[in-house]
């Protein structure tokens, strides 16, 4: 049986459409919905509740915490893990999860597949041993083993990445990670304040993870080749702007035939 746990903090639109998708085309696949909610002030418990899942507040959130939390809370050996901007497409998702696990009892976990690296690694076979960054598990679209999360718990000392951080530690256990052609759709749109809190996030877990080092030279250029980039952005708009206007204004005096 499968537990299916989201990650949401005032996302409640996107929530209730998650939350509809999964009751209304997956109801005999899945055993369990647990939302692990970090306070939210929307109207997300309220959806939760409409929609016959469980609501668990988390006060002090991390993303190794939270999937912790999310792990301890699912009651079944397979947990399926969203994030509330994100949500299964394909008719055939938990059945195909379902039939991996089933085939292999050394397997940790699966990656479904949302992006074009998901469908390149998928189609090129490059494993997570490989290239456990692109083929190990995104925890706003993954299974995973509840019996393995039992033994190797999630690192609650990375600042992000927990899911990479995770998948090369079982890995290295001897377990195992691959693709399932589970298709889901990952769809979010953050402001400049939480993309730059993701951005912080990401160069400490590259640095703690990946082993990626930051110099003064690296800063430095990224810097110059970002405002190069804002510059030349601003000047292409500006000239197809220009184009537009004219095209219209010729488009006025020189209209084509209707039909």
């Amino acid at each position: 049986m499968i537990s299916v746990v989201i990650r949401n903090k005032n996302q409640g639109e996107a929530l209730s459409f998650l939350l509809k998708n999964l009751t209304e085309r997956y109801s005999n696949d899945i055993a369990e919905i647990v939302v692990i909610d970090n306070l939210s002030t929307d109207d997300s418990k309220v959806i939760t509740d409409r929609y016959g899942g469980r609501f668990v507040t988390i006060e002090n959130f991390s993303y190794g915490g939270s999937a912790n939390v999310a792990a301890n809370e699912a009651r079944h050996p397979i947990v399926v893990i969203f994030s509330a901007h994100s949500y299964p497409v394909s008719h055939d998702f938990f059945k195909l999860i379902q039939e991996k696990f089933e085939a292999n009892h050394n397997l940790a976990g699966l990656r479904c597949l949302h992006s074009s690296n998901d469908y390149r690694n998928y189609i090129n076979k490059i494993s997570a041993k490989v290239d456990p960054n692109k083929s190990g598990l995104i925890f706003s679209g993954a299974a995973f083993n509840k019996k393995v999360w039992e033994k190797h718990s999630f690192s609650e000392d990375v600042a992000t990445f927990e899911d990479k951080e995770w998948s090369k530690r079982v890995l290295n256990e001897g377990y195992e990670i691959e693709f399932v052609p589970s298709i889901f759709h990952y769809e979010i749109k953050r402001t400049k304040k939480q993309d730059f809190f993701r951005f912080k996030n990401d160069v400490i877990g590259n640095y703690q993870l990946w082993h990626q080092d930051i110099r003064l030279s690296n800063a430095s250029k990224g810097f110059l080749m970002s405002i190069f980039r804002l510059v030349k952005i601003f000047f292409v708009d500006l000239w197809y702007i220009i184009l537009r206007y004219f095209y219209l204004i010729k488009f006025i005096f020189n209209k084509p035939k209707k039909f």
